[in-house]
């Protein structure tokens, strides 16, 4: 080339440079007034704002609040909308576009580098890290719009979870509990953790030995809990033969199960454990409390007489026959007696209506409703009182007892008065009680006796000051007035005749007998 044209070449570019110059600076003049425009509205926009702050003083409603609020999303709503163009392609700070070939390689290549350079445990960052948008793939608009989330940020959260879940430091647990409960503890130590109430298995104890030793030192222990723990899983995990034998020689053990099986009412295994210990007559009573669970008659009655062939003692097959032959009575009487009241013919049945049954009562109650119902019936009859006498071979005070109080309660003054009736040697009739005469007004007063039944048994009372108290509370004059008389005490008499109505029966006795002068008063 030759030097002119160069020359001219290199001026031309400089023309050109220059005036390419001079027009990117009128473009800038231009655009800088738009720049300060905008910057200025933005500002406005961010130092301005419809929703006011809260003041004691406002007085606006919920409604003009709830309004402000709507327009200022709206507000937000739109300015994402003018910012977001999704036709917009993304770029890294390299200028590639983000998803390319070339993006992805680089990518890739850095993470692995990152990786290996990385310790094993890595340092957490305090302060907040920053996902540039172009490198996420996320827009604000999409996270208004409720757009799914781009892969990127799904395998940016994964990672960050399994690094926290990786990373995170544990908490080391006691020593005690990395020791296996199951296995490790020794007859001692097992015992006192029940004596701790801790948790604490016995299925390790598997051989004969090591369970007689642990229940060996529970009873050592003197805690019934920890001794019941331990029978309870040698019941379980031993044969009845093995358990019974070994309880022999373990008295304090032994008293434990045998109140266990009692209370959790284990009778079948309880009864082959008093059979096995040769306690037949402990075996026997046991059984026989079954009939308290029984509430047909019938039934118990039944199961009564099987219990008369077990090995009871002398004493007590005696009650156990007498309590069959007393249901056995009950049960005839009630269902005759029951009959008689439903057919109205019977009187006693008519004047004192039956209050309950007699089934299942006991003996004297028997006796008792016998004397008040049946008391005339001849000797052969079940109901007879005479025959229930005779029957359970009762005692005559307990029979006389019983008797008067019945026939006093239907005031049958004859029938009481026919049981003190007694003759002598010579053949003479006069009144006896295995009672005491005081106890038997007691019992009249108690039923409503009249005055006359009262005084023929006050009189009979053998100490004189007892006799004049009670016929001074009874009313009965002429038992006090004869003691007086007998006494010959006169001035007690005069005192007695001050307490007398006047003009009454027992004012004139007192004063026949104190003018009678073949009396000799000793004051």
């Amino acid at each position: 080339m030759e030097p002119e044209e160069a020359l001219f070449l290199a001026m031309r570019s400089g023309v050109d440079a220059m005036s390419q110059r001079r027009r990117i600076c009128q473009e800038e003049e231009e655009q800088q007034p738009k720049m300060m425009k905008n910057k200025a509205d933005e500002e406005e926009y961010w130092h301005s704002s419809k929703c006011t702050a809260f003041t004691f003083d406002d007085e606006d409603d919920e409604f003009s609040r709830l309004k402000e609020s709507k327009l200022a999303v709206n507000s937000i709503r739109q300015l994402v909308e003018e910012d977001d163009d999704d036709d917009v392609e993304k770029v890294s700070w390299t200028g590639e576009p983000v998803g390319s070939i070339s993006w992805s390689i680089r990518e890739n290549a850095g993470s692995n580098q990152k990786i290996d350079k990385e310790p094993v445990f890595p340092r957490i960052p305090t302060e907040p890290s920053t996902l540039n948008k172009s490198q996420s793939g996320l827009s604000l608009s999409s996270l208004f719009r409720g757009k799914t989330k781009p892969e990127n940020f799904q395998s940016f959260s994964d990672a960050l979870s399994d690094s926290v879940r990786i990373y995170a430091p544990e908490l080391r647990k006691p020593k005690s509990e990395y020791k296996d409960y199951v296995c490790d503890w020794s007859p001692e130590e097992t015992v006192q953790r029940l004596l701790q109430g801790k948790a604490v298995s016995l299925e390790k104890f598997r051989s004969l030995q090591d369970k007689l030793l642990l229940l060996d030192l529970a009873v050592a222990a003197h805690d019934g809990n920890v001794i019941t723990a331990v029978l309870i899983y040698l019941k379980r995990s031993l044969s009845k033969e093995v358990l019974f034998r070994e309880l022999q020689s373990r008295q304090t053990a032994l008293r434990h199960f045998i109140h266990y099986l009692t209370e959790s009412r284990e009778q079948k295994l309880l009864l082959e454990l008093l059979r096995a210990l040769g306690r037949t007559e402990e075996m026997a009573l046991l059984q026989y409390n079954e009939h308290l669970s029984l509430t047909d008659e019938n039934k118990k009655r039944d199961f009564l007489k099987s219990c008369l062939s077990l090995p009871f003692s002398a004493e007590d097959s005696i009650h156990i026959q007498d309590h069959y032959t007393l249901l056995e009575r009950q049960i005839i009487v009630e269902a005759a007696d029951r009959h008689a009241e439903r057919g109205g013919k019977v009187e006693i049945f008519q004047r004192f209506p039956r209050k309950a049954s007699i089934l299942n009562m006991p003996l004297i109650t028997t006796l008792y409703y016998c004397c008040f119902y049946h008391y005339g019936e001849p000797e052969g009859t079940f109901s007879s009182p005479l025959n229930v006498r005779q029957t359970f071979k009762i005692s005559e005070k307990q029979y006389f007892v019983t008797a008067l109080a019945a026939r006093a309660k239907l005031k049958a003054w004859s029938d009481v008065d026919a049981l003190f009736t007694g003759r002598n040697w010579f053949g003479f009739t006069r009144k006896k009680s295995p009672l005491s005469f005081q106890r038997v007004v007691d019992i009249l007063q108690r039923n409503s006796a009249p005055t006359q039944v009262l005084q023929d048994y006050v009189a009979l009372i053998d100490d004189a000051e007892l006799r004049i108290s009670l016929a001074q509370k009874l009313k009965c004059h002429d038992i006090v007035i004869n003691t007086f008389r007998d006494m010959k005490d006169r001035q007690m008499l005069l005192a007695y005749r001050g307490k007398v109505e006047p003009g009454s029966a027992p004012e004139r006795k007192i004063d026949d007998l104190l003018n009678n002068q073949q009396i000799r008063w000793k004051n």
